[in-house]
């Protein structure tokens, strides 16, 4: 490196750039952001610093001598290179890879979105899907989760971006041997139901209602629990159709007598990050592949 080298100022080439752009001090000026004195002597400084007269002025304004038009080439393949590396540092660190937490009810997950994931992550195998299946409506704020499927449309958070992306459809079911009681004699049998800290989702609500009589001689927290319990002939239940997919259960009503709307839910600022968009998108275009599997009446 050579001593002029080695004093030069990086801060000179954006200043000759813009000079040598605009011809005038005051333009060069507004395009730096500074007042026209600092142009002036910061100037004169590289000038000196680099020891030759890169400009010369006459009535046109400021022009570069053959030692400025120099620079101002070497300069501005500088200047490519530089936003080359912001170019190159933005998209690879907004590339489609990283992790993604999607929190929705299990039976979403276990049965809807597990077994559609392979071909998302053979496309982009960067990504890190991360499950969480839970109730609870996870913080968004408190980054608990960064995409969310829910049964209900959420109230009171602003920070939310909301969208209605399908509907899940319930009917009866039980083991066989359930299969020709009369939907007036539903009260008198035993019914597997939530626990009671789920005792008001609008599946219990429709139970009470549809077999006012019915007594819980199961509880659970969870649908594949209560699944489970029903292939065992515990008793009848309500369940999502796509979870009783394979099961040898029978469906004891006459077709889907229950239906949960599917909001997909994401912070306001993950439309921001690619890899959550690119997911957020693709979930909305499964879901309205699928409507009329998760609606529970898709003939099969």
């Amino acid at each position: 490196m050579t001593k002029h080298a080695a004093r030069l100022d990086w801060n000179d080439i954006p200043l000759l750039l813009a000079v040598a752009r605009e011809r005038q001090l005051r333009a060069a000026s507004r395009t730096l952001g500074v007042d026209v004195s600092t142009v002036s002597r910061r100037l004169a400084a590289a000038e000196e610093r680099l020891q030759a007269r890169l400009f010369i002025r006459d009535p046109d304004g400021y022009k570069p001598t053959d030692a400025g038009r120099a620079f101002v080439e070497a300069a501005e393949a500088i200047e490519r290179t530089v936003l080359s590396i912001f170019q190159i540092a933005r998209e690879t660190a907004d590339e489609f890879s990283g992790p993604v937490r999607i929190t929705s009810v299990d039976a979403l997950l276990n049965d809807w979105l597990t077994a559609r994931l392979p071909a998302l992550l053979e496309r982009y195998p960067g990504l890190e899907i991360r499950l969480v299946a839970d109730n609870r409506n996870l913080s968004f704020t408190r980054s608990e989760a960064d995409l969310a499927l829910r049964l209900a449309r959420p109230e009171g958070d602003a920070a939310i971006l909301m969208r209605r992306v399908g509907r899940l459809g319930a009917a009866v079911y039980g083991h066989a041997r359930f299969k020709d009681v009369p939907r007036d004699r539903w009260s008198d049998q035993p019914w597997l139901t939530y626990n009671d800290d789920l005792a008001d989702v609008p599946q219990m609500q429709w139970l009470r209602i549809a077999a006012p009589r019915a007594e819980s001689h199961f509880r659970a927290s969870s649908t594949p629990i209560l699944l489970k319990a029903c292939e065992a002939g515990m008793g009848m239940t309500l369940l999502p159709c796509i979870s009783t997919r394979g099961s040898g259960l029978v469906r004891l009503s006459e077709g889907v007598v229950h239906e949960r709307e599917i909001w997909l839910l994401s912070h306001r600022d993950a439309s921001n990050v690619r890899r959550f968009k690119l997911v957020a998108d693709w979930l909305r275009e499964q879901l309205a592949i699928d409507d009329a599997f998760l609606a529970g009446i898709d003939g099969t």
